[in-house]
């Protein structure tokens, strides 16, 4: 049986060689090479729709292909198609770019300037791999075909503002608006969406810390079925395992969570760790909730400029929400916008908690009544957020619009995770 191979190289000199050399491979059957990573993952995508037996069996990708960088490419392309082997050509095959590759999903390494023994041994290794996982999985090959889903993150100014209120609520909306959505604790330490939902559970985000291939059948194991549809993916039960959990990791897991769900909602906590800070840098909105108190609204400006000191997140693409409102607070909305810098959600939530308290003792949040004021701003906020639809009936926010909410996440790269790690190590 012939070997599909597709080549993901830019550089016309280079993909001439390529392809010289593959049609020379026996039982080599090379693919119409793709010249960008937007191409490659279109392709596979297109063919994956059709069916998984008409994706090719190895994926060549050089190491300057773009725009997407060539590591983060290979992950996005095993954590989507799961049954695809793909080998990296590179010019520098030192140890630590192998380890940096398997670790993101590669099957090979192929040194440059390309060799025909080298080439043939790998490619032929990384087909024999393919196929056998095909055989081994047979028709429930799993694939995502779409576009990739939207993550949010909700961080808190302080502990006690609402963080995971609010996350658990925009979740539920999303996914009763018929978005699959998953619900990831990365409050690794004092996490309480299992408390909120009433969640007794043995697999946390801990366990697929170590996990360098992250495949869908691996995800799926660890992820918690809620009553609600919700996909949980929770926060250790013992605090000192959230250690576990790197920023590296973080990036990979919220990578599978967006690969196969429409909308990733991660609880962050109040307080930044490395893998926080993976999760605020990489979500499409990153949200900061805080109550109108002197206090919070302190911590939430502390938050902010910790965030750009980081290069984690610049201030005008952070959003605010304002839990506890009330119209006769001496602190309101406009004011933390100009104090924080931030945007601002025109949604608040106004301050109820009486309406809340017997959900929140019996751990059955997803049960709060539809005629709660709280839970009608949340809903209209996860509206606001392009999350969901309002509610029926619901509020458009408890208030007066303070401005729009920005979800853009600019080009940081890896920086800001990275910028945490040396300031905790004493080296920033």
């Amino acid at each position: 049986m012939a070997t599909r191979i597709l080549p993901a190289v830019g550089d016309p000199d280079a993909v001439r060689s390529l392809t010289t050399l593959l049609s020379q491979l026996p039982d080599a059957e090379p693919v119409t090479p793709v010249a960008d990573s937007t191409q490659l993952v279109d392709t596979l995508a297109r063919l994956a729709a059709e069916s998984v037996d008409e994706l090719p069996e190895v994926v060549i990708v050089h190491e300057r292909i773009g725009p997407v960088p060539a590591l983060e490419l290979i992950r996005e392309v095993a954590l989507r198609f799961p049954a695809v082997g793909v080998v990296l050509i590179t010019s520098d095959p030192g140890p630590g770019l192998f380890q940096a590759a398997m670790d993101y999903g590669a099957r090979g390494l192929v040194a440059l300037p390309l060799g025909y023994e080298e080439l043939a041994s790998r490619v032929q290794a990384v087909a024999q791999w393919s196929a056998g996982v095909r055989r081994h999985l047979g028709s429930a090959v799993d694939v995502f075909t779409g576009t990739g889903g939207t993550v949010v993150s909700v961080s808190g100014a302080k502990g006690g503002v609402g963080t995971t209120l609010t996350a658990v609520q925009l979740a539920l909306a999303a996914q009763a608006s018929g978005r699959s959505t998953a619900l990831l604790d990365m409050d690794l330490q004092t996490g309480d969406v299992a408390s909120y939902l009433d969640v007794q559970f043995r697999r946390s985000v801990a366990d697929l810390a170590a996990i360098t291939d992250l495949s869908p059948r691996v995800l799926a194991d660890a992820v918690f079925r809620h009553d609600s549809g919700l996909a949980l993916l929770l926060a250790p039960g013992d605090g000192e395992r959230g250690e576990e959990v790197t920023d590296r990791a973080a990036r990979q897991i919220v990578g599978a969570l967006r690969s196969r769900y429409e909308v990733v909602v991660i609880d962050c906590g109040a307080q930044l760790g490395g893998a926080g800070a993976a999760a605020v840098e990489t979500a499409d909105t990153a949200l900061l909730v805080t109550t109108p108190d002197v206090v919070a609204v302190r911590g939430a400006k502390r938050a902010v400029r910790m965030w750009d000191r980081l290069q984690i997140r610049k201030a005008e693409e952070t959003t605010v929400v304002v839990n506890r409102h009330t119209r006769g607070t001496e602190i309101q909305p406009a004011l933390i916008q100009r104090i924080t810098g931030t945007a601002i959600a025109a949604t608040t939530v106004p301050a109820a908690f009486k309406e809340l308290q017997g959900a929140v003792d019996a751990g059955r949040v997803h049960e709060l009544d539809a005629r709660s004021t709280v839970k009608q701003a949340l809903w209209a906020l996860a509206g606001e957020l392009g999350l969901a639809g309002a509610p029926e009936g619901g509020r458009k926010g408890h208030g007066h619009g303070h401005g729009r909410f920005r979800g853009d996440r600019g080009d940081r790269g890896d920086r800001g995770a990275a910028g945490f790690r040396r300031r905790k190590d004493g080296a920033g």
